[in-house]
């Protein structure tokens, strides 16, 4: 699977997707990191991610207490990957810009207590009002 930002000078590739996890997140900063109602991220083993180009990161606090750090062409300006503190061993690729993407069905759903009241979550899936643990 391969992932690329708006100019191509930023992409990403996972050689096996058996591991994928698709979370959409309705918190405030992953709509404001992704324009949208929420922030989709298919998340893979990090040792199987391999990033090519220069990116240009920002690293913000959870409400955890640990961090996420976006990955994001220093050009264009989209994010194509992030990275949770809390879970070192991952790695997430920005859901629109995997060209795969839409074969990855969303997996979990977290942080509902943003979703915007008209976003429709597919049913069958895990439900967070805040994260997973919640």
């Amino acid at each position: 699977m391969r992932a690329s930002c708006q100019c191509g000078k930023l992409s990403a590739s996972v050689a096996d997707r058996t591991d994928a996890a698709t979370v959409l997140c309705h918190c405030s900063d992953c709509r404001k990191r992704s324009g949208s109602p929420f922030g989709a991220m298919a998340y893979f083993p990090r040792d199987a991610v391999s990033v090519e180009g220069e990116a240009r990161e920002f690293t913000r606090p959870s409400d955890n207490g640990f961090t996420f750090t976006t990955g994001f062409c220093p050009d264009c300006g989209s994010t194509v990957y992030g990275l949770a503190s809390r879970m070192p061993q991952i790695m997430g690729l920005t859901l629109g810009t995997l060209e795969e993407g839409a074969q990855l069905a969303p997996t979990r759903s977290v942080y509902e207590q943003g979703r915007f009241d008209w976003v429709q979550v597919p049913g069958g899936i895990p439900r967070h009002q805040q994260g997973r643990g919640s």
